[in-house]
């Protein structure tokens, strides 16, 4: 382990929950309720992931595909056009 990262100790409860240490809720801004997805690594370590963090990673994966443009906005503007009808009569 390097210098750098941080080590807790917690207890696995006999419901099978673990209780994520006060320091690391605050410091990944974590509140009750949010979802988080466990991943276990081939080495046998847990990686806790918040959703709200890959939300994030997605987003800088994907801004320059818009330049700028809702993609919703884009969508609803096609299916109205679909739904008018045709001035070609």
């Amino acid at each position: 382990m390097s210098p750098s990262q941080e080590q807790y100790t917690v207890n696995l409860e006999e419901t099978g929950e673990l209780m994520i240490p006060e320091a690391v809720r605050k410091q990944l801004n974590l509140q009750g309720g949010d979802r988080l997805t466990l991943t276990l690594e081939k080495d046998g370590s847990l990686r806790l992931v918040s959703w709200r963090e890959q939300v994030q990673k997605l987003r800088g994966i994907f801004k320059d595909i818009s330049n700028g443009v809702s993609l919703a906005d884009e969508l609803i503007r096609e299916r109205r056009s679909e739904t008018q009808p045709d001035d070609q009569w």
